[in-house]
């Protein structure tokens, strides 16, 4: 041979730092691309669809998971709402089933001011 065990030894304890961060280098760049590219940005769809979910009132248009439109009646709970699909259907619903609100309704208190100035135009 032409070297001899003791110089190859040396050698590659030399090298095993400098080998040893080179090679962990590129899982350590794949996880950043992952992070920027998927992790985060579901995240941020996550957050986005809580919100959503919790602000979802009596007179919203909201689409389900299902594919039914339908017109919010009533918020049972934190993890129910009442909607109606049709005249005098009505279904219930978990909060997290809802996928998208397709119009924002009015506030229940101005429903019912608008509700009570009809009333009293027709019986005018």
């Amino acid at each position: 041979m032409l070297f001899t065990p003791a110089y190859a030894q040396a050698a590659a304890g030399a090298g095993d730092t400098n080998s040893m961060l080179m090679s962990l280098l590129p899982f350590a760049l794949i996880f950043v691309i992952m992070y920027f590219l998927i992790l985060r940005p579901q995240q941020k769809k996550v957050k986005e669809h809580a919100d959503l979910v919790k602000n979802v009132r009596r007179g919203d248009t909201i689409v389900t998971q299902g594919g039914l439109v339908g017109k919010v009646t009533k918020v049972v709970d934190d993890d129910q709402v009442e909607f109606e699909i049709a005249d005098g259907i009505r279904v219930r619903q978990m909060r997290q089933m809802i996928t998208g609100v397709r119009a924002k309704g009015e506030p229940a208190k101005a429903e019912v001011a608008k509700d009570d100035k009809k009333d009293e135009k027709a019986a005018s």
